[in-house]
């Protein structure tokens, strides 16, 4: 068999890996702490993700969400600070310098049956929806009986690249604390 050529032969896709051990991933389920590694086509790491284990409740403002990216490992590039509301979800997006930028803005209800869930990528002052990461319907049987899902992030091209790692944290934060299985 003649080999495609080069040209027509997709790329590997990025790769990303949780490092966690099996007493924490099992009995903490949502509320565990995490380190995920984004590795590019090479498997060095590109992307470190970490968050701290952390109580979530809406109802206690002490127990907010934070989460860090670094890129390269080491050196911070943005965080993801959990703002208290009691109906909505609501995210700020900081810099290296702990100097806000975006806010993101979930729906009251964070379940919806037949259609995707936004998180709307706002202004600080909330009027302006710049790009939105979405929860993707994926269909009766898998939202049903799996815990897979799929998201997909809309920013503006022109955002900084830093900005943009940073919303795919955003990403795994708001997978975790919305639509993963909470403890056993």
């Amino acid at each position: 068999m003649i080999p495609p050529p080069p040209e027509m032969i997709p790329p590997p896709r990025p790769i990303n890996l949780e490092e966690n051990d099996f007493c924490t991933r099992n009995c903490c389920g949502s509320l565990r702490p995490f380190v995920i590694k984004i590795l590019d086509y090479s498997s060095h790491e590109v992307i470190h993700i970490e968050r701290p284990l952390k109580c979530a409740s809406c109802y206690f403002p002490c127990c907010l969400q934070k989460l860090e990216i670094q890129s390269p490992p080491g050196s911070p590039i943005g965080y993801i600070v959990q703002k208290w509301h009691p109906f909505l979800p609501k995210f700020t997006v900081l810099n290296e310098r702990h100097e806000k930028v975006l806010t993101i803005v979930g729906p009251y209800i964070v379940s919806s049956c037949f259609s995707n869930i936004d998180f709307n990528i706002k202004s600080l002052n909330e009027k302006v929806i710049v790009g939105k990461i979405t929860k993707q319907w994926s269909g009766f049987f898998k939202e049903t009986f799996t815990d897979a899902d799929n998201f997909s992030i809309q920013f503006p091209l022109d955002l900084d690249v830093k900005m943009k790692a940073v919303m795919l944290g955003a990403c795994f934060l708001i997978d975790l604390l919305f639509f993963e299985v909470g403890c056993c």
